[in-house]
């Protein structure tokens, strides 16, 4: 017969990876309908919506490392295609993590630590932005932090090498630079001296890993100048990312946060596992990116399971010596998670405004469906700029794009293809306005773009055309431009804002 403390240990431990899991499915679903997309989301959204063939031939030429993250959302799209849906699978991998969080720190602390750290996670502004982003990041948290719980158990003498590569696998396929999971894995083996029968499963796993992932490395490496843009990572970078993992980016809270991390150093089972997590792929990330930068935040967000767990098993140990294993402990810090929530709601509140990403294309849609008149040409600096037409063609609809020469899905691009720079010329020529759709940093007066496309637009659109209206909304310029008189000189300098 099983005891009634047995039963309520069960209940507990359930109570520990539910409640943070409900808690950041309810967090995730709440201003999810943000009223528009953005231009990350809308890549997702408008490749997602092609066929499984026109998937699989922009894969060859671009995005080969979100390939499977786009056969998923094919499938979830082909039910509803929309913002809320859009975004219900991140909602869903962000909870997955709080409760894999939850029940990670469970094992290896107890049903208290698992409970603070699940909770303290699903309450962290970081992991609750990704939750509501049509993007691949929250998923792959939710995968990094299975491995490790896989890992933690095989370690034990679980028989769970065969799913930790499984897992293993299918998250570095969602986004190839999760794993760098696994030289965190390696610090934890080190870190926990396992014996030679491990580390033989654990390197037969990576060798699995690594067939698996073969074919992605060889496609993404000939698509490396897609992160071009990104910059080389400073000392800024660690203090910004050490700030979205820890609760709150500034305050008591966030100062509490790091004295708590710092303790829950001296609980060694936590934090073999939690500190390699948190750091490893973030510092070798950053490493690499003083040579080739490529280095962002939300490529690493999967390190953030680590920081709940050492910050939970910080108040675990502090609790211990304050009052002991008293029956309302586990209440109290509960309660201590939501005074933290609820001091920064203000954070979560701002994170859910349409103007929290830096744009929003139903915005820019909807300006142009009110100022396009039916046949005119849009021209769209530089090409990218397409992508609010892409994703919300309605505003768009009446519209002529005179530089399109192949649409996206045709031509096995995102943005499709344009004409020649000749060819666009002579377009332009037999027009009397066109619509410009302008990205903010081409408005500056250093911008040079190095496309002869996109120098012929500028160019010909500032020698033969003079701007009569500007509009901006959702982070895009739109303005109107018609043709100069011919009894009216060229201006002798550019406008005041930027070269054309």
């Amino acid at each position: 017969m099983v005891s009634r403390e047995t039963e309520a240990d069960g209940r507990f431990r359930a109570l520990a990876v539910g409640l943070p899991t409900a808690l950041m499915l309810a967090l995730g679903l709440w201003g999810i309908d943000r009223g528009g997309i953005w231009r990350d989301e809308a890549v997702t959204f408008q490749v997602a919506r092609r066929s499984v063939p026109e998937i699989w031939r922009l894969l060859h030429g671009v995005d080969a490392v979100h390939g499977l993250y786009y056969l998923l959302m094919h499938t979830v799209l082909a039910l509803r295609p929309g913002e809320v849906v859009l975004r219900l699978p991140s909602v869903g991998g962000a909870a997955a993590a709080a409760g894999l969080v939850a029940a990670l720190g469970m094992r290896l602390a107890g049903p208290r630590v698992g409970l603070w750290a699940g909770l303290l996670y699903a309450v962290t502004p970081l992991a609750g932005h990704y939750a509501q982003e049509g993007r691949s990041y929250a998923l792959v948290g939710a995968g990094v932090a299975g491995a490790t719980l896989l890992l933690v158990r095989a370690m034990d003498g679980g028989r769970t090498w065969l799913a930790y590569t499984g897992v293993v696998g299918l998250t570095c396929l969602l986004h190839e630079l999760a794993v760098l999971m696994l030289c965190a894995h390696a610090v934890t083996l080190a870190a926990s001296r396992a014996g030679r029968r491990v580390w033989a499963r654990w390197a037969g796993a990576v060798v699995g890993t690594g067939l698996m992932l073969l074919p992605l490395v060889l496609a993404s490496r000939a698509q490396a100048g897609q992160v071009e843009w990104l910059p080389e990572p400073g000392l800024g970078s660690v203090e910004r990312l050490l700030r979205g993992f820890v609760i709150a980016p500034k305050g008591l809270v966030f100062e509490t946060g790091v004295v708590l991390m710092l303790a829950g150093l001296a609980a060694r089972g936590v934090a073999a596992v939690a500190l390699p997590l948190m750091t490893v792929p973030p510092g070798l990330l950053m490493l690499v990116s003083q040579v080739r930068p490529m280095y962002d935040d939300r490529y690493v967000l999967y390190s953030l399971a680590g920081a709940p767990l050492l910050i939970a098993a910080g108040a675990d140990r502090l609790a211990d010596w304050i009052v002991g294993r008293m029956p309302y402990v586990p209440l109290a810090g509960a309660l201590a998670v939501l005074v933290a929530f609820l001091h920064h709601l203000p954070l979560h509140r701002q994170d859910r405004a349409p103007d929290r990403r830096p744009d929003n294309l139903a915005a820019v849609s909807a300006l142009a469906a009110g100022q396009i008149r039916r046949g005119d040409p849009v021209l769209f600096v530089p090409s990218i700029g397409r992508r609010a037409a892409v994703a919300y063609p309605e505003g768009f609809r009446q519209a002529r794009d005179i530089a399109l020469r192949e649409p996206g899905p045709d031509s096995g691009t995102l943005y499709g293809r344009e004409t020649g720079a000749g060819e666009l010329r002579r377009r332009l020529a037999e027009v009397d306005r066109v619509w410009v759709v302008a990205e903010p940093y081409t408005l500056r007066s250093d911008w040079r773009p190095r496309n002869p496309v996109e120098r012929a637009k500028i160019t010909v659109v500032w020698e033969d055309f003079v701007p009569r209206a500007q509009y901006v909304r959702g982070g895009v310029t739109l303005r109107l431009y018609e043709r100069r008189p011919t009894t009216v000189l060229p201006l002798t300098g550019p406008p005041r804002r930027g070269r054309w």
